[in-house]
């Protein structure tokens, strides 16, 4: 049974959600723009996302030494997928001196993130790319889609590495938000971290921005115990799918927030949670959502 503190909390969250705030249909979201079928992250891949149908493209973000935030999952250049500039493998004992903090968006241009073979994803198709600016991928995306995309974009930060992998949480999460107001897509983007820190920030200072909170699998906080640490009720909770059941996808919903489960690649857990009631999906696979209700 919850304590009174986490029952207060719950209830005064409810009270407190914005009632301006609707919220919109079924969210399919191409994970990295679409990992299983296109170079994770890159503009390609956001393209065949918007062309596979997907409502919202969820990306991650990086800071590079100038202050660009460019498009990548780590921080640095992950020896999975990428070739350095002499055209050698990033090895795996190596690839966090391939700091993209320390980097400027010239020099990490140079490197190519998509001809080598997924090891883990098979059907990804090769093609010579490299991690695009967030701010090029939002201009290419509004000129590309013929229609209003969301967004769903990660702060890549942690604790430990402030000021060695990234600025801190606050700096972070400022240079975030004031490129998607310059952009004009505010009302269709979401931010989200596993970084408490970026989201309780925006949430002071930016109040109308959504914010989503991510929830790693190893998680074994209860739900209540999840918010109430994070202090303000978000716009979405997002657990690895594998976290989700029908208690915490109700007990969300009697809070106005939304469920949106990573990364769901299998067709059978897709119509799973769709029919527990989950609000969203996150997948590598967007090509997997064909036929599924809206």
């Amino acid at each position: 049974m919850k304590s009174l503190p986490l029952l207060l909390f719950a209830l005064a969250a409810c009270a407190q959600r914005p009632a301006s705030r609707p919220l919109p249909s079924i969210d399919f979201q191409g994970h990295r723009g679409c990992r299983g079928l296109m170079p994770e992250n890159t503009l390609p891949a956001m393209r065949h996302a918007v062309d596979l149908g997907v409502t919202t493209l969820e990306m991650d973000a990086v800071v590079t030494a100038d202050s660009q935030l460019l498009l990548s999952h780590e921080p640095f250049f992950n020896h999975e997928i990428s070739t350095a500039p002499d055209g050698t493998p990033v090895r795996a004992d190596q690839e966090r001196d391939h700091n993209i903090f320390r980097m400027t968006y010239a020099q990490a241009a140079r490197y190519d993130v998509g001809l080598r073979p997924h090891p883990r994803f098979p059907q990804q198709r090769r093609i010579a790319t490299h991690k695009p600016l967030l701010a090029t991928v939002i201009d290419s995306m509004e000129a590309y889609t013929g229609r209003r995309i969301r967004y769903n974009i990660e702060t890549k930060c942690l604790p430990a590495t402030d000021g060695i992998f990234h600025p801190g949480p606050d700096a972070f999460a400022e240079r975030l938000v004031q490129l998607v107001l310059h952009k004009g897509i505010a009302a269709r983007t979401t931010i989200q971290s596993f970084d408490p820190r970026t989201l309780q920030y925006l949430h002071r200072r930016h109040p109308s921005i959504r914010l989503v909170l991510l929830v790693e699998p190893i998680e074994r906080r209860p739900l209540a115990q999840q918010l109430a640490d994070l202090g303000f009720t978000p716009f979405a909770w997002s657990p690895h799918y594998t976290l989700v059941n029908t208690a915490d996808i109700a007990a969300c919903h009697r809070a106005g927030i939304r469920v949106v489960p990573w990364t769901v690649n299998e067709r059978a857990d897709m119509e799973r949670l769709l029919a527990m009631g989950v609000d969203g999906l996150i997948s590598d696979y967007p090509d997997r959502y064909a036929g599924l209700g809206r």
